[in-house]
Order: structure tokens, then sequence, then C-alpha cells
């Protein structure tokens, strides 16, 4: 019976270490390129600070840099909205090691983008 409660505790130790390193893994600047319908390619940046499950930050695209709004980080998956000339476009993402597969929904359009850390 305590061989079964220490293995169960260790495994939850292990599972939270995890999960920590996933939120810590995220804060940095990111960069990546939007493909649009219409063919045109927008370069994006985004700069993450997680504070738990709580994540802020600032998004960059030629329209300028705006504000993370509402960011929520669960495991290693992230969302959050940027609020670009009155239009509201939510973001959901999956953090990966090395990248972050990011999907955007700009009106009707769901485009995707893929981003990486940026070597600082």
């Amino acid at each position: 019976m305590k061989r079964k409660i220490f293995t169960t505790a260790l495994l939850s130790c292990c599972f939270m270490i995890c999960l920590a390193a996933t939120f810590a893994d995220i804060a940095g600047t990111w960069t990546g390129d939007l493909k649009m319908t219409d063919g045109n390619t927008i370069p994006l940046s985004y700069t993450f600070k997680a504070d738990g499950e709580k994540l802020t930050g600032t998004a960059n695209s030629p329209q300028g840099e705006v504000a993370i709004e509402n960011g929520k980080i669960a495991g290693d998956a992230i969302t959050f909205t940027v609020n670009v000339q009155g239009m509201e476009i939510p973001h959901t993402g999956k953090c990966y090691p090395d990248s972050i597969a990011m999907n955007i929904q700009v009106g009707d359009d769901h485009l995707h983008s893929k981003l990486v850390r940026k070597a600082q």
C-alpha cells in the first residue's frame, strides 16, 4: 500500500514539473508568417510572458503592436485574443519544444501559422 502511495505521489510530482516546464518554455519572442487566403503573407511576431496559467504579452504585425488579451495556458495549449483596429482576433495554439502551431481566426477565415523562437 505504501509503495502505491509513493508511486502515485512521485508520478504526480513528475507531471507537475513537466507542466511547470511548459509554462516557462513559452516566455520569449516567437516569429512566423501568416499566409492569407488571397495568397499574401504577413510576418508575425509575438512576445509572450507566462505567469502560471496566465498568458500576457504583445503581438506585432505590419498593422502595429497590440496587447495580448484573455491569455490562458493549459498544459501545452494556449489561447488568447488580440484587438486589431476594433476587430477581436482569437488565437489558439499548441506548444512544442521548438515551435508553436498557431490557429488564427480572422473573420470567416481560419488561418494557420508556425511560430519559432526568435534567436537572441
